[in-house]
């Protein structure tokens, strides 16, 4: 089919000889005219091709690729696409987002002749075997769905009970703990039932932004009636909310990365604001991607206070961590201590909070090396599993019931970093704090390590790069 590309592709002998050796590297590849839609709406008729990269994670995979060639190619990065079956979920990374766009370091510096096709697939096998982008949606996840769903049929029999019991202890709608879920997809959704399932408040809002009437989960929801839980499209419902959880990204169709995240600034700066003039007393819970960067802009669009602009960060890398060290290793003395910290993905550190002091030098050092290596093996086991909607949602519910309840309980959240381990900048990273009623209460001191002092002052560099070049 590319030897006879149509007369819109401009570069057309440099587009076949390229073509020629994707095909040739890859003879799985397929070849078609299809129709491309932009973000703006509108349409073009452009080649695509799709086939099965070879990935080694563990064990070896093939995954789905669908990669579409813009007409002004060689010179125009083509548009990226995961295809999955029916059988396979999206895990939604730096990488990639939930339609399975891919966004790759390659894509974002593309320049011809040094791009290629050929260059861009390697580095995509490459950026897989780090974080694997789709997972198989085996019985286990349906059977979580049908828990879910059970759950949801017993706390609605139990309606009446929970009412009452809210007029016997004398509560009035203003002392009520309201949570606003910002976001009617998959996370939004999670979160809601996640909240609910641990009973953290007494009424939550999921505001569904979307266009059109409510389906797909939020119509669930109504069906199956889940007590104290109302759907709006209107931000006046959230008024008075104790915390505000912003799970939204955009869906649009930008080119790079940076397009991206600037995408999810316009439109965070239609929501933040809002959400903030009716609750202004919040601690607001960002989920959004890339949370670091996230954070940052919902912190400078609401002029809160930085004790009050929370990322949900690595808690649920550093739960896991913990419980892999405690459950899987045994090494009990040493989960408490510690944490993922740093930026959420693959440039995540472990790091402690403590401590035991040794007698002399050589144990120390002894201790220090055995620690690692425990920590070292927790952490390749955390590299397999991903952060699906369910699992982030209940890391969501774990960090709003500390907050309401005030329980003063430690967690490794996207915080402002500005101070700590040498760095100046204004960024967020993930960094163990004590949280309240108002937010961080207090940072945790983490024990000096200059490897991870150093990582942690890279990764505030590379985040302040980005955040510079962004359009607030």
């Amino acid at each position: 089919l590319f030897f006879s590309l149509p007369s819109q592709y401009k570069f057309r002998d440099l587009t076949i000889e390229e073509l020629k050796n994707v095909s040739k590297t890859y003879p799985n590849f397929t070849f078609s005219m299809n129709t491309y839609t932009f973000k703006d709406g509108s349409q073009k008729d452009l080649l695509n091709f799709s086939g099965t990269v070879p990935v080694k994670y563990g064990n070896s995979y093939n995954i789905p690729i669908r990669l579409w060639i813009l007409d002004s190619h060689p010179f125009a990065p083509p548009i990226c696409f995961l295809k999955p079956t029916a059988n396979m979920g999206i895990s939604v990374g730096k990488h990639v987002d939930a339609r399975g766009r891919i966004y790759l370091p390659y894509l974002q510096n593309w320049s011809h002749p040094k791009s290629t096709l050929i260059g861009l697939i390697k580095e995509m096998i490459a950026k897989f075997e780090e974080e694997l982008p789709l997972y198989s949606l085996s019985s286990s996840d349906a059977a979580r769905q049908s828990e879910l769903l059970s759950y949801i049929a017993k706390i609605t029999e139990g309606e009446t009970d929970m009412k009452s019991r809210s007029k016997i202890e004398g509560k009035n709608e203003g002392c009520f703990n309201k949570i606003t879920v910002v976001g009617a997809g998959d996370l939004g959704i999670a979160c809601v039932l996640a909240v609910a399932a641990k009973d953290v408040a007494d009424k939550v809002v999921l505001l569904d932004l979307s266009e059109g009437a409510a389906k797909g989960g939020t119509m669930d929801l109504e069906i199956f009636a889940v007590p104290n839980v109302e759907i709006s499209k209107d931000f006046s419902a959230s008024a008075d909310s104790k915390v505000v959880v912003l799970t939204v990204n955009s869906l649009g169709n930008a080119q790079t990365y940076l397009e991206v995240i600037q995408s999810n600034v316009d439109l965070f700066r239609g929501i933040v604001p809002a959400v903030t003039h009716y609750s202004q007393n919040a601690v607001l819970l960002v989920a959004s991607h890339p949370v670091e960067v996230m954070t940052f802009v919902s912190w400078k669009l609401s002029s809160f206070p930085k004790s009050r602009v929370i990322g949900v960060g690595a808690n649920l890398d550093s739960e896991r961590f913990q419980y892999i060290l405690t459950n899987l290793l045994k090494a009990e003395v040493l989960a408490k201590d510690a944490w993922v910290i740093g930026e959420q993905g693959e440039d995540k550190v472990p790091s402690w909070t403590s401590c035991n002091v040794v007698a002399n030098q050589t144990e120390a050092m002894a201790a220090r090396n055995s620690r690692e290596k425990v920590a070292n093996r927790a952490m390749e086991v955390l590299k397999g599993k991903g952060q699906r909607s369910w699992s982030v949602g209940l890391s969501i519910a774990d960090l709003t019931d500390s907050i309401l309840k005030d329980k003063r309980k430690v967690h490794s959240v996207s915080t402002l970093a500005k101070g700590c381990c040498s760095i100046n900048s204004e960024v967020f990273l993930s960094l163990p704090c004590i949280l309240g009623t108002s937010g961080v209460i207090e940072m945790v001191k983490l024990e000096e390590d200059p490897l991870v002092q150093e990582k942690l002052q890279s990764s505030a560099g590379s985040i302040h790069d980005l955040q510079q070049q962004l359009k607030l």
